[in-house]
Protein backbone atom coordinates (compact mmCIF):
# COMPACT_ATOMS: atom_id res chain seq x y z
CA UNK A 1 0.00 0.00 0.00
CA UNK A 2 1.15 3.40 -1.06
CA UNK A 3 1.43 6.23 1.45
CA UNK A 4 0.42 9.96 0.51
CA UNK A 5 2.87 12.23 -0.22
CA UNK A 6 2.67 14.60 2.16
CA UNK A 7 1.84 11.70 5.08
CA UNK A 8 5.54 10.19 4.09
CA UNK A 9 8.60 10.90 6.51
CA UNK A 10 12.46 10.38 5.29
CA UNK A 11 13.61 7.33 5.88
CA UNK A 12 16.19 6.02 7.92
CA UNK A 13 17.88 4.43 4.94
CA UNK A 14 17.54 7.91 2.96
CA UNK A 15 21.29 8.90 2.99
CA UNK A 16 21.80 5.73 1.12
CA UNK A 17 19.33 6.40 -1.71
CA UNK A 18 20.58 9.94 -2.06
CA UNK A 19 24.04 8.54 -2.27
CA UNK A 20 22.98 6.87 -4.99
CA UNK A 21 21.75 9.27 -6.80
CA UNK A 22 24.34 11.87 -6.40
CA UNK A 23 26.60 8.94 -8.02
CA UNK A 24 24.46 8.44 -11.02
CA UNK A 25 24.35 12.65 -11.55
CA UNK A 26 27.93 12.87 -10.95
CA UNK A 27 28.71 10.43 -13.85
CA UNK A 28 26.27 12.89 -16.48
CA UNK A 29 27.83 15.30 -14.93
CA UNK A 30 31.20 14.06 -15.76
CA UNK A 31 30.25 12.29 -19.30
CA UNK A 32 30.23 16.74 -20.32
CA UNK A 33 33.60 17.29 -19.76
CA UNK A 34 35.53 17.36 -23.07
CA UNK A 35 38.40 14.03 -23.38
CA UNK A 36 41.41 16.32 -22.42
CA UNK A 37 40.01 17.26 -19.32
CA UNK A 38 38.15 13.83 -18.85
CA UNK A 39 41.43 12.12 -18.12
CA UNK A 40 42.75 14.19 -15.76
CA UNK A 41 39.55 15.03 -13.65
CA UNK A 42 36.64 12.53 -13.95
CA UNK A 43 38.57 9.52 -12.61
CA UNK A 44 39.83 10.77 -8.94
CA UNK A 45 36.03 12.54 -9.06
CA UNK A 46 33.86 9.19 -9.62
CA UNK A 47 36.45 7.87 -7.03
CA UNK A 48 34.93 10.30 -4.55
CA UNK A 49 31.68 9.36 -5.69
CA UNK A 50 31.93 5.82 -5.26
CA UNK A 51 33.33 6.04 -2.11
CA UNK A 52 30.61 7.97 -0.62
CA UNK A 53 28.27 5.33 -1.59
CA UNK A 54 30.73 2.48 -0.29
CA UNK A 55 30.82 4.19 3.02
CA UNK A 56 27.05 4.99 3.31
CA UNK A 57 26.42 1.33 2.56
CA UNK A 58 28.65 0.03 4.81
CA UNK A 59 26.93 2.58 7.72
CA UNK A 60 23.58 1.15 6.80
CA UNK A 61 24.33 -2.27 7.36
CA UNK A 62 24.94 -2.07 10.83
CA UNK A 63 22.73 -3.48 13.68
CA UNK A 64 22.90 -0.41 15.89
CA UNK A 65 21.92 -2.82 18.85
CA UNK A 66 25.53 -2.18 20.92
CA UNK A 67 27.55 0.64 21.62
CA UNK A 68 30.44 -1.01 19.23
CA UNK A 69 28.16 -1.10 16.14
CA UNK A 70 27.49 2.47 16.91
CA UNK A 71 30.76 3.36 16.96
CA UNK A 72 31.23 1.96 13.42
CA UNK A 73 28.68 3.14 12.19
CA UNK A 74 29.56 6.55 13.28
CA UNK A 75 33.12 5.96 11.84
CA UNK A 76 31.48 5.11 8.46
CA UNK A 77 29.23 8.06 8.37
CA UNK A 78 31.81 10.55 8.98
CA UNK A 79 34.21 9.12 6.02
CA UNK A 80 31.12 9.72 3.96
CA UNK A 81 30.85 13.35 5.08
CA UNK A 82 34.32 13.47 4.16
CA UNK A 83 34.40 11.69 0.80
CA UNK A 84 30.57 14.27 0.12
CA UNK A 85 32.59 16.90 1.22
CA UNK A 86 35.51 16.03 -1.31
CA UNK A 87 33.24 15.36 -4.16
CA UNK A 88 31.51 18.76 -3.93
CA UNK A 89 35.20 20.12 -4.25
CA UNK A 90 36.27 18.22 -6.87
CA UNK A 91 32.89 18.69 -8.87
CA UNK A 92 33.10 22.64 -8.59
CA UNK A 93 36.67 22.37 -10.14
CA UNK A 94 35.30 20.61 -12.79
CA UNK A 95 32.12 23.33 -13.07
CA UNK A 96 35.09 25.90 -13.39
CA UNK A 97 36.82 23.78 -16.30
CA UNK A 98 33.49 23.66 -17.90
CA UNK A 99 32.52 26.80 -17.70
CA UNK A 100 35.61 27.81 -19.45
CA UNK A 101 34.30 26.09 -23.13
CA UNK A 102 30.71 25.20 -22.52
CA UNK A 103 29.49 25.15 -26.20
CA UNK A 104 32.21 22.31 -25.74
CA UNK A 105 29.93 20.02 -23.46
CA UNK A 106 26.88 19.83 -25.43
CA UNK A 107 26.34 18.81 -29.09
CA UNK A 108 22.51 19.64 -30.60
CA UNK A 109 20.37 16.04 -32.42
CA UNK A 110 23.03 17.07 -35.39
CA UNK A 111 26.06 17.25 -33.59
CA UNK A 112 26.55 20.58 -33.66
CA UNK A 113 27.73 22.73 -30.64
CA UNK A 114 24.98 24.49 -29.16
CA UNK A 115 25.04 28.07 -28.50
CA UNK A 116 26.97 29.05 -25.32
CA UNK A 117 24.55 30.78 -23.46
CA UNK A 118 22.15 27.93 -23.88
CA UNK A 119 25.32 25.68 -22.31
CA UNK A 120 26.25 27.96 -20.19
CA UNK A 121 22.10 27.06 -19.00
CA UNK A 122 22.36 23.43 -18.79
CA UNK A 123 25.76 23.34 -17.23
CA UNK A 124 24.08 25.69 -14.38
CA UNK A 125 21.28 23.33 -14.41
CA UNK A 126 23.72 20.10 -13.30
CA UNK A 127 25.46 22.05 -10.86
CA UNK A 128 22.57 22.98 -9.47
CA UNK A 129 21.08 19.54 -8.92
CA UNK A 130 24.53 18.22 -7.70
CA UNK A 131 24.51 20.97 -5.34
CA UNK A 132 21.04 20.48 -4.12
CA UNK A 133 21.74 16.38 -3.28
CA UNK A 134 24.88 17.35 -1.81
CA UNK A 135 23.22 19.30 0.82
CA UNK A 136 20.68 16.98 1.45
CA UNK A 137 23.12 14.76 2.01
CA UNK A 138 25.23 16.12 4.29
CA UNK A 139 21.91 17.16 6.11
CA UNK A 140 20.90 13.37 6.22
CA UNK A 141 24.17 11.99 7.75
CA UNK A 142 24.32 14.84 10.21
CA UNK A 143 20.66 14.04 11.06
CA UNK A 144 21.92 10.09 11.34
CA UNK A 145 24.73 10.82 13.54
CA UNK A 146 22.52 12.97 15.61
CA UNK A 147 19.69 10.10 15.90
CA UNK A 148 22.75 7.72 16.71
CA UNK A 149 23.99 9.86 19.40
CA UNK A 150 20.73 10.20 20.67
CA UNK A 151 20.28 6.15 20.92
CA UNK A 152 23.47 6.11 22.89
CA UNK A 153 22.41 8.75 25.05
CA UNK A 154 18.77 7.03 25.56
CA UNK A 155 20.75 3.35 25.73
CA UNK A 156 23.10 4.92 28.61
CA UNK A 157 20.52 6.96 30.67
CA UNK A 158 18.21 3.01 31.03
CA UNK A 159 21.11 1.24 32.49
Amino acid sequence: MSVLKNKRTTSKAEFVNTANEIYTETINFLSRLSARYSRLLAEPTIKMAAELVSYTEKAQSYFTSNDIRLDLRERDLLQARGALMALDVQLCHCYMVMMKNPQGCFTDAKGNKVPKKEAEERLETMAQILGELIDTEDDLIKGTMQSDAELRRRRRKNK
